[in-house]
């Protein structure tokens, strides 16, 4: 296989781009460190892309070495032909792969295997081949041997067919054909395993829907409720159109023949072929959907990453709860802990008075509550409270998936060894608030919340997809080196886990960094890691202007002389005079290279978050018997599905706002119309106080 050509046909990437690109991938080059600094080699492909064609590039190199295995497999049992070996250098998918290979896979013992052993392959293949000129009876009865086993004619032919029936089914071709047929015109059919049984996948207990027309998510449920054991699934082909295409393939020509291949074929179908493709279908379908609700996970987790930052404000951040209090941190504007409380809701004088006492004390600017157990009451307390308080001071509600899942972690106990462990949760809610980028590095991607079906995914596959993404966010946006935590450094491209703990070790011994070439100085940083890993990285008080900006330092020198020629602080209207493709050329570097650090030359030490929308902040509070159908809201979206968005409206239960409900034209799905964070405009449709459903619509 040309592995340049097929990615050159997948990508529609120039070969001279994909060839470099590949080389910068194979010398050991960071995804975030191509993107960004490698743009004119690359033809300025975004890190998503590379992603997708470095995953590309491993499965296809993973194609042509399974593909030579197969070929000295062959070789070495003698059975390589001409037509084999273009078949297997033809074949574009490791499922092709197999199924040529299967004839000639060890097997385990079969009928067939069995068969052979008692001397019937030659009876087999005289019987397949259909070029007999009498009865069959008759040809077997030659076969018929006592001491192998073979007590009758009968017992011959049955060993016969069984043969037969193994060769119909290890056909590449007929697997090939049958594929095709469950694709175009199977079904995935589901039912109870208790019709009278309540659960969540109801709607699924008498479901059947065409195999290429099902949506991922129903894939996923279907899976989850089989494996629950609420349902019983399966994939539905008409089988007399399976068999008249086998027959049709094999072409039953023969009169003394066709009866007895026919029965072998309806064996081969009921007993191999079907079994296995349904194995094989369903696979296919699940790892299909996997990928789509992975995509839809990383897409959902980079728009929560990158949500902008409410900095320089002082938070109080609140973890409800009922038995065990209220857990209460306040925290300055840099994310330092300024004090902690419990407050108990079901003493709503004396918790009214600690929080305004506290608000008053430490001038606090926003209250983060989490939406966790209690969100409600506390919601409600804390209203009432900023109302008696007065001023300008107001609340947000702040997802707080894995906050728990951070609180009992290591890395929390390193933190925060003197809090309690429902305290340091607390803190990772206001945090979340400050800088979510910052704060939910410190989870496991899989634990924030913003994902479908994670837990029955691959995940390793999850992991390394949500990691990839996390690196790409943290590497986006740049990170302090003089304040930035172990987990925030983890994720700088070239950065381990093992070198970001010594760069911490570096500065409490030596103190701030003052440029960037003191990292040269951190044990086990070498140039390559330096190469990778210093244009992400930011000194805001150091010697060097240029450190605090997404300047490379391989670039300084030209843009000195840039800053030489216009100073600092380019006003957009002067760069766009310059004619960038001379100047390019004149400074000896690439123009997409130099639009770049004309970019950060502008504004140096620019947020890309501080162009998203800000949390949705609110001073009242609503409830579910509040809302009507007609009543107009603004709510944050939460989460994002193939089949809707969950939006936060204030009332502790998102809503649905179902993908036919999002915009007044055809939506192929809700990532054309919302992101993760976005403060969107809806009418309730409707309420379902019992079940906890709301309806909402953006049209």
């Amino acid at each position: 296989m040309d592995i340049i050509k097929t990615l050159q046909e997948e990508f529609g990437i120039r070969e001279n781009y994909l060839t470099a690109t590949i080389g910068l991938i194979d010398e050991g080059n960071t995804i975030p460190f191509i993107a960004r600094y490698r743009k004119e080699v690359t033809g300025s492909l975004d890190d998503q892309v590379l992603r997708e064609l470095a995953d590309r590039l491993i499965y296809l190199r993973k194609l042509d070495e399974t593909r030579q295995q197969y070929k000295n497999a062959i070789e070495e049992q003698g059975k390589m032909t001409e037509e084999i070996a273009a078949a297997l250098n033809a074949a574009q998918t490791l499922a092709v792969l197999e199924d040529i290979y299967r004839p000639y896979r060890p097997k385990r013992r079969t009928r067939a295997t069995i068969a052979k052993e008692k001397g019937l392959e030659p009876l087999a293949l005289s019987i397949f081949a259909q070029d007999l000129t009498e009865h069959v009876e008759n040809i077997a009865a030659d076969f018929v041997n006592e001491d192998l086993g073979v007590t009758n004619i009968s017992e011959a032919i049955s060993g016969a067919m069984d043969i037969i029936a193994e060769m119909i089914s290890d056909d590449a071709d007929h697997r090939a054909t049958l594929r095709k047929l469950f694709h175009e015109k199977g079904f995935l059919t589901s039912t109870a395993t208790d019709a009278d049984a309540q659960s969540v996948y109801e709607m699924y207990y008498e479901f059947s829907e065409p195999v290429k027309k099902l949506a991922g998510h129903k894939v996923l449920a279907i899976n989850r409720g089989e494996k629950e054991g609420f349902l019983k699934a399966s994939i539905d082909v008409e089988e007399a159109d399976a068999l008249t295409k086998l027959e049709k393939a094999i072409n039953l020509h023969n009169a003394y023949t066709a009866q007895i291949i026919s029965d072998t074929i309806a064996d081969s179908y009921k007993r191999l072929i079907q079994p296995s493709m349904e194995r094989e279908i369903r696979s296919t379908l699940s790892e299909q959907s996997e990928e789509g609700a992975m995509k839809v996970f990383a897409t959902n987790l980079r728009q929560l990453l990158l949500a902008a930052p409410i900095k320089d404000k002082v938070v109080m951040a609140l973890d409800p709860g009922f038995r065990t209090g209220c857990k209460m941190a306040v925290i300055d504007g840099i994310g330092n802990v300024l004090c902690t409380e419990i407050i108990y809701i079901h003493q709503p004088d004396n918790a009214k008075r600690l929080i305004s006492s506290k608000i008053n004390q430490h001038s606090v600017d926003i209250v983060a509550i989490g939406n966790g157990t209690a969100s409600r009451e506390t919601e409600a307390l804390v209203a009432e409270t900023l109302s008696a308080v007065g001023g300008n001071v107001l609340y947000t509600i702040v997802n707080e998936s894995g906050a728990s899942v951070y609180s009992a972690s290591k890395l929390a106990a390193e933190e925060f060894p003197d809090f309690d462990v429902a305290l340091r949760s607390a803190v990772s809610i206001g945090r979340r608030l400050q800088d979510p980028l910052a704060e939910l590095v410190k989870i496991d991607p899989k634990s924030i919340g913003v994902g479908q079906y994670q837990h029955d995914m691959n995940q390793n596959r999850l992991a390394d997809a949500l990691s990839g993404v996390v690196e790409d966010c943290v590497n986006t946006v740049g990170v302090d080196l003089n304040t930035a935590s172990p987990s925030l450094l983890s994720y700088v491209a070239g950065i381990s886990s093992t070198v970001s703990k010594n760069i911490l070790k570096h500065r409490e011994t030596e103190g701030k960094f003052k440029n960037r070439r003191g990292l040269l100085k951190v044990k086990g940083l070498g140039p390559k890691a330096f190469e990778q890993c210093a244009g992400f990285l930011r000194i805001t008080d150091g010697d060097n202007p240029l450190d605090n900006t997404a300047v490379h330092p391989e670039s300084y020198d030209v843009a000195k002389k840039l800053l030489d020629t216009a100073g600092w602080g380019l006003a957009p209207a002067q760069t766009r005079k310059l004619d960038t493709k001379t100047l390019s050329a004149d400074l000896g570097i690439g123009e997409p290279t130099l639009k770049d650090i004309l970019k950060e030359l502008e504004k140096p030490g620019r947020d890309p978050r501080d162009e998203a929308e800000a949390p949705m902040l609110r001073s009242d509070v609503l409830t579910m018997d509040d809302l009507t159908e007609g009543m107009k809201l603004k709510g944050t979206v939460r989460n994002i599905m193939d089949f809707g968005a969950f939006v936060d409206i204030g009332v502790h239960q998102d809503g649905l706002v179902h993908i036919s409900q999002m915009a007044n034209k055809f939506v192929k799905h809700p990532f054309e119309v919302v992101s993760v964070g976005d403060i969107v405009d809806v009418t309730v449709l409707g309420v379902d106080v019992a079940k906890k459903r709301i309806s909402l619509s953006m049209r």
